[in-house]
């Protein structure tokens, strides 16, 4: 499914100038050439010259633990997710300590069953409570668990327990962003501080444009207010004062039931497939061609995102060459501002419900 970013990230030379020792530089390379590496040795060559410089740092051992752990916890999710590519997930967070009895628990168990029904996988944090009722209704093959280890206990829950798919991590930044780089999806839950963190982080990255945008639904139980209270938050203090702008309420919809929360995620994909950052343009992947006016309607209603030009309707450029797999499917490609990402989410919205040609 490519970068987690999008390409919003821009990209640096594929080999840099290093400032190991020549020597060193040859050595490097002749032992990634030793070893077998088939792709990409030009970034794999770069990670040991940072790994020796890194030597020459004098940081203290406390640094040193942490940089060595991160990278082989990223390391180890990245190959445990790499075998499921083809497969869209979804993200299900919410409070560990909601009992089974409690509505939330069946509206979360339905949500995991009826997204593995159109071919989406599961992930949670790997507890109970909501994650443990969306994983008991995905079941244990389609779903996966990114457990964070505690100083009290902390154990996963029955269905993901003991499977390939649990991975265990001991720090929140390193899971956060192995839940932000592998989800096409987020289902949020009424839940305490985990949650709402996991939630505005899930946001920033967003309105940020340091993450791609993907659907978020808010599931409470019919009746409830939990996210309704949250957004008074949003509406009458960050609104007011300014701290976030109305298209950020694009980001995400408050659902009450598992219908509505299925058929939002599904709307995004019914047209719109990704988008990737090619230079200054942005290119949009669709799944079909849409109308001429279409096109011209979508010009007309944001042409306050388009930096210069227009946005016009065509096929896959040079540079993404390196996704085979969608390289067939007609693109939509602008050069846009790079602020204002919720609207950005109505120009996808607006895609979707245009007109195919």
């Amino acid at each position: 499914m490519g970068d987690f970013t999008g390409g919003a990230t821009r990209g640096q030379r594929s080999r840099q100038q290093w400032t190991v020792d020549p020597p060193f530089n040859t050595r490097v390379r002749e032992l990634v050439r030793d070893w077998g590496t088939e792709k990409f040795h030009e970034l794999i060559e770069e990670m040991i010259v940072t790994a020796l410089k890194i030597a020459r740092d004098q940081m203290n051992v406390a640094d040193l633990k942490l940089i060595n752990r991160s990278v082989k916890e990223m390391r180890y999710a990245a190959k445990v997710f790499a075998r499921f590519q083809h497969f869209r997930k979804v993200a299900v967070f919410g409070s560990a300590r909601t009992l089974p009895d409690a509505s939330e628990f069946k509206i979360a168990e339905d949500f995991g069953k009826e997204m593995v029904a159109h071919n989406f996988m599961v992930i949670t944090g790997a507890g109970d409570g909501i994650m443990g009722a969306a994983q008991r209704g995905a079941g244990r093959e389609h779903s996966f668990g990114l457990n964070i280890r505690l100083p009290f206990e902390q154990r996963a829950n029955q269905v993901i327990e003991g499977d390939p798919k649990l991975i265990n991590l001991n720090y929140f930044f390193t899971r956060k962003l192995n839940f932000v780089k592998e989800t096409h999806a987020f289902a949020l839950f009424p839940g305490g501080f985990g949650t709402l963190d996991e939630t505005f982080e899930v946001l920033t990255l967003m309105q940020t444009g340091k993450a791609r945008v993907i659907p978020v639904v808010l599931l409470d139980r019919p009746n409830g207010n939990y996210w309704e209270t949250w957004m008074k938050f949003l509406t009458q203090h960050l609104l007011k004062l300014g701290f976030i702008s109305q298209e950020d309420f694009s980001f995400f919809k408050i659902v009450h039931n598992v219908r509505e929360a299925v058929a939002e995620i599904l709307q995004f994909y019914k047209v719109y497939q990704s988008a990737r950052w090619v230079g200054k343009r942005l290119v949009i992947r669709i799944c079909h061609r849409l109308s001429r006016k279409a096109v011209v309607d979508l010009n007309e209603k944001f042409a306050d995102i388009v930096r210069s030009g227009e946005i016009v309707q065509g096929t896959a450029l040079r540079q993404e060459k390196n996704e085979p797999k969608i390289w067939n499917l007609p693109r939509l490609i602008l050069t846009p501002s790079r602020r204002s990402f919720g609207r950005f989410r109505q120009l996808i919205d607006a895609i979707n419900s245009s007109t195919i040609a």
